[in-house]
């Protein structure tokens, strides 16, 4: 199907002739915001010390990070957006800036659950995720808290490999269909939501607000 909220379509995979299609978003910069606040910030030493950082407080005090260092991907796909950081008060401290950092990367995946829901019309009620920045329990709860589901965590996070690992097994007969391998997927945690809808709704309008401050930054050619 064609998205109608500005995703990508494209292959997802294709086995004994039949193709499956998928619909899919892409933010420029997710995992790479800790790199960036660890090598050119300097506020911590280890994607560890952001976790730590971020679970000292409650929220991020009213500060939101926009990671548009390479412009804005979907559903906004804007390249002259620039990154930029708002909300900030004399409060606001790098424990405050680091939870920005781990909640501007769960902003921007909820910005895609939800144009995957208008696209599909389907209610999510299982969030699996996977790659490095999953081992963050504390980003993981807010994930949870902002897609309004549970995220479902796996034993093992690197699913990109496995999946090509897994294609090839069912290529040379080491599995015989999908079903075998969905009974190979070990859960290591699931994080249930904790916050309502309606706070939930209040730090997502501040996300979006803070979005359009960073849109259009650089000037069209």
């Amino acid at each position: 199907m064609e998205s109608k909220n500005k995703l990508l379509t494209g292959v997802a995979w294709s086995l004994n002739g039949e193709t499956t299609y998928s619909i899919e978003g892409s933010a420029f910069n997710a995992g790479s915001v800790i790199k960036w606040l660890r090598d050119e910030l300097k506020l911590i030493d280890s994607p560890r010390r952001c976790d730590e950082l971020a679970e000292s407080v409650t929220d991020a005090n009213g500060c939101y990070l926009v990671p548009a260092f390479t412009g804005l991907g979907a559903p906004y796909w804007d390249m002259y957006a620039r990154g930029c950081i708002v909300g900030l008060t004399r409060g606001v401290n790098r424990a405050h800036i680091a939870r920005a950092v781990l909640e501007s990367i769960t902003y921007q995946m909820t910005d895609l659950l939800e144009a995957m829901k208008a696209d599909s019309g389907i209610d999510i009620t299982d969030l699996r995720v996977d790659g490095g920045a999953s081992v963050s329990n504390i980003m993981m709860r807010i994930q949870a808290n902002m897609a309004q589901t549970k995220v479902d965590r796996p034993k093992c996070v690197e699913t990109t490999a496995l999946g090509a690992a897994y294609l090839a097994g069912l290529a040379v007969g080491v599995w015989d269909s999908l079903d075998d391998i969905e009974q190979n997927r070990e859960i290591d945690r699931i994080f249930e939501p904790e916050m309502s809808m309606e706070v939930r709704n209040k730090y997502y309008a501040g996300w979006k607000k803070a979005v359009t401050r960073a849109m259009d930054w650089e000037e069209k050619e």
